[in-house]
């Protein structure tokens, strides 16, 4: 009897666990199936979430390049838009063919300037190596040009090599030169004589090297801070301008048989009240110009006796706008002035000092670069990637009163025939430039 209650005991203890048991797994498998559902839902959730991102994604617009700032104006020749970074320096060679640009794109690029007024503006293209240059120069047989590397802070010559079709390759020299400035260089410039180079620093380090890249001298400007430094076209002189109120002028001098000699101070542009922003050259080099920021530009004649300490005679003194960094450009013949401020530029008669011309809001940024070109056509600037070129009329215009009044005095029957040729040639020019303006 005892052994059939324990049997009975045992079966329905039995009995019980395996139900626990089988409740228990029953609970697992809905557990799991859950978990399986949520984890599937958690994965779909995912994926739609990813493709909704990835859609998203998509739809959104794409950052566009910057575009080019724009600007007409009926004196505008021409603008060259091929540099897609910003414009940092132009030269014009001395053959008047060819002008020199570069910019932080890390290319070098030569324009024909008879393209200029041509729908298309092709250019040649030289690539800077590991580098980009803030600064270019032709050489004086417009067959070569240097440039000023930002990061390697040295000079790099490039050669140009005529080819068949009339186009050129560019081959870089071997070595830069050594590097010896400790400031920024700001300036360069080759003599037209082609004895030297110069560097300019914004401290108050001037270097004159010889062509194969060895320190000829070093020359302490005492400016504190340099702003503008350039070698005249004559190639016998070193100028530089900055914190002073004053331009200081030295001669690079050479002996007889070509051995340099030594560099002396010749003569110093006197007279403004504030620091001298900017300053440029006539052709022949008797002419100077000077902008200030006591907001005034002067003509000077240079053209003196210096070493019988001569100075430089003020011909005048014109007031004007002026900003940071204005630039000056004095044509090539001395007879018009251009004036930045900020991004507008203004355009003056040398022998009135009027002003003649006005361009508004030229570039997006400030303009760093204003040149005009050898054969007196043409004034440049740059400010940005855009380079614009605008036809001196203001030069034209001088020219042509110049000539009228050495035609009344003029006796000589060739002189005086000669004379109106050249009248009736600038004429037709400035017609056929005033025409498609008034159009």
């Amino acid at each position: 009897m005892e052994f059939a209650a324990l049997v009975a005991v045992s079966v329905i203890i039995g009995a019980l666990i395996l139900l626990v048991a089988v409740a228990v797994s029953k609970q697992k498998a809905k557990e799991s199936g859950e978990e399986e559902q949520d984890n599937k839902a958690a994965e779909e959730s995912s994926v739609k979430s990813s493709a909704a991102k990835k859609q998203k994604a998509q739809q959104r617009p794409r950052k566009e390049k910057p575009q080019q700032h724009n600007f007409t104006h009926p004196l505008l020749a021409s603008s060259l838009k091929s540099h897609s970074g910003a414009v940092t320096c132009l030269d014009f060679s001395s053959n008047g063919k060819y002008l020199a640009s570069c910019a932080d794109d890390r290319t070098v690029r030569i324009w024909s300037t008879k393209d200029f007024l041509l729908r298309d503006h092709k250019c040649l293209r030289a690539n800077v190596e590991y580098d980009h240059a803030t600064l270019v120069r032709f050489s004086p047989d417009s067959r070569a040009f240097i440039t000023w590397l930002a990061n390697g802070e040295t000079i790099r010559i490039f050669k140009m090599n005529k080819k068949d079709d009339g186009t050129f390759s560019f081959k870089a020299a071997p070595e830069d030169f050594p590097q010896k400035h400790k400031g920024v260089v700001i300036d360069m410039a080759i003599a037209d004589t082609g004895k030297f180079i110069m560097t300019a620093s914004v401290d108050t380090t001037i270097i004159i090297w010889d062509l194969k890249g060895e320190v000829l001298a070093s020359i302490n400007t005492n400016q504190m801070t340099t702003t503008h430094a350039a070698v005249s076209p004559c190639g016998r002189f070193v100028a530089a301008c900055g914190f002073t109120p004053d331009v200081k002028v030295w001669e690079v001098c050479f002996a007889k048989t070509g051995e340099f000699k030594e560099v002396t101070r010749a003569f110093d542009l006197k007279g403004h009240s504030a620091g001298v922003y900017d300053f440029d050259f006539s052709n022949d080099s008797r002419r100077m110009v000077t902008v200030s920021k006591d907001s005034t530009w002067r003509l000077w004649d240079t053209d003196v006796e210096y070493k019988k300490q001569q100075d430089p005679y003020l011909l005048r003194s014109v007031p004007c706008r002026v900003s940071e960094g204005s630039r000056i450009a004095l044509s090539p013949d001395g007879r018009a002035v251009a004036v930045s401020n900020g991004r507008d530029v203004y355009m003056y008669s040398a022998s009135s000092g009027e002003l003649e011309e006005e361009f508004h809001d030229v570039h997006s940024e400030d303009i760093t670069v204003l040149r005009f070109d050898i054969n007196n056509r043409f004034l440049v600037s740059s400010g940005d990637r855009a380079i614009r070129v605008f036809h001196n009329v203001t030069g034209y215009r001088a020219a042509i009163a110049d000539m009228q009044a050495l035609l009344k005095k003029s006796t000589n029957a060739g002189v005086k025939q000669r004379l109106q040729q050249q009248i009736t040639d600038a004429q037709t020019a400035l017609d056929a430039i005033t025409s498609a303006q008034n159009h």
